[in-house]
């Protein structure tokens, strides 16, 4: 009996509380008032087998990404970035922290389809959701009978924000030694009132790890005397919580983003992480990784590693494209293959702007396809996700979840999992802003 069936055995059976095990948690008042009203009623198990050898994988495909301006373009930032649909002054930001690939800090996302992982995306970049989620399965131990169970099965889990902490603590050192940094979380105007429900509760994480963090958007971020100051206060390090959009929004922005990515370039204080980020979690960049073209820059293992994880992939286009030994073109493929395809914008994030072929009419998918043309898009093969079984605490019912799998990366590795599901048939897209049925949860390797 695998560790899945035994929990949900438990949770049928009820006789010690494991199916209200969830609710009857007590979390951090923070975490409680973020995420309180959408946690799964149980958490997911994953052979530590099985999820290490998609991390290897996944390690693989973000050094990958970070080397694809100078495998594929010698360097030349501009013209990757003009292939991505990435605008000039938006590319002029982001060329000049493009150096030797990025800080190794993202999100992958993931489905399982019954055999393996399958990457849906990778968000290589400092503004990630998720990174508090650890704080469930932390809190899930101390409540009975689950901590049981867990001892029973040999549970475990990688804690996401001591990892961050770690992470953080090392890149700080050349500038505040051994002392505990100081920094500030800093958001564009207005991401304060957008995102605080999030930002409290992983600033309630970092203070509970020892790691004291600030809130502020970027209009409070000052500069005397050599150092970057919030409410007067100096700080080691930026994590970054606004984007190159952000900066490149109006000239105030701009203007008061200066002095941190100065401060990072002349080594007076840490920006987490620098801008370039934006250049490798642009989904366009998964399409030149998957593209056989390329195929003569990767290692046989690179090549290996890519096709493991990485579903057929591609800029969406007009005109020819090889697909096995056939030349076709790239749109009427496309719209003849609706039921099997999902097209994402290059750059949009949170769900927005995708289309699904197969909740889309023939006439629809093609129509849309043919717009998004102009508007850089890639094409996707879909991955059908399994379906996990979760008891409701109130019915008693099985129902089944489509869950979207979050891999964390930091300088260290591996740094945790988190998840997010709907219930199976309530959309294809798994994401809190665009379906309000979500749900999160945590997860523990076996």
């Amino acid at each position: 009996m695998s560790v899945t069936e035994a929990y949900l055995q438990e949770c049928l059976a009820d006789g010690g509380g494991m199916r209200d095990v969830v609710s009857r948690t007590r979390f951090p008042p923070a975490f409680q008032e973020c995420w309180g009203a959408r946690m799964l009623a149980r958490p997911m198990f994953v052979p530590e087998g099985e999820l290490a050898a998609a991390v290897r994988d996944i390690e693989t495909v973000f050094t990958l990404l970070g080397s694809l301006p100078f495998r594929l373009f010698d360097g030349d930032v501009d013209h990757y970035c003009s292939l991505l649909g990435i605008a000039p002054d938006k590319a002029a930001v982001l060329r000049r922290f493009a150096g030797t690939g990025p800080v190794r800090y993202g999100r992958a996302d993931l489905y399982h389809d019954g055999r393996d992982f399958k990457l849906l995306e990778f968000n290589v970049a400092s503004d990630l959701g998720g990174t508090d989620r650890a704080e469930m399965q932390r809190s899930l131990l101390d409540t009975e009978p689950f901590g049981e169970f867990a001892r029973r099965h040999g549970l475990g889990y990688v804690h996401t924000g001591e990892e961050i902490v770690r992470a953080l603590r090392g890149a700080c050192r050349p500038t505040a030694g051994e002392r505990t940094p100081r920094v500030a979380l800093v958001c564009a105007r207005g991401g304060l009132a957008r995102f605080g429900h999030l930002l409290l509760a992983f600033r309630e994480t970092l203070h509970r790890l020892g790691l004291p963090i600030a809130l502020a958007e970027l209009d409070d971020v000052t500069e005397s005397a050599g150092a970057l100051r919030v409410a007067g206060v100096p700080v080691d390090a930026v994590f970054r919580f606004f984007t190159v959009d952000d900066v490149c929004a109006d000239t105030r922005a701009a203007r008061h983003a200066e002095p941190i990515l100065r401060a990072h370039e002349e080594g007076r204080a840490v920006l987490w992480t620098p801008m370039d980020s934006s250049l490798y979690s642009n989904k366009g960049a998964l399409s030149l990784l998957s593209d056989p073209g390329h195929g003569a820059v990767f290692t046989d293992a690179e090549r290996r590693a890519v096709d493991r994880l990485l579903p057929w992939t591609r800029l969406l286009a007009d005109g020819p494209t090889r697909v096995g030994d056939r030349t076709v073109d790239m749109l009427d493929h496309c719209v003849e293959r609706r039921t099997e395809l999902i097209a994402k914008p290059l750059r949009d994030f949170g769900g927005t702007g995708i289309l699904v072929g197969w909740e889309l009419s023939p006439h629809a998918w093609e129509s849309a396809l043919r717009d998004a043309v102009k508007d850089h898009f890639i094409v996707q093969e879909r991955v059908t996700p399994r379906t996990e079984k979760v008891v409701d605490p109130g019915t008693a019912a099985v129902e089944e979840w489509i869950a979207a799998w979050g891999v964390f990366i930091t300088p260290g590795g591996y740094a945790g999992t988190d998840v997010r599901a709907s219930p199976a048939g309530s959309g294809a897209v798994v994401n809190y802003g665009t379906n309000q049925l979500t749900r999160t949860t945590g997860v523990f390797t076996h």
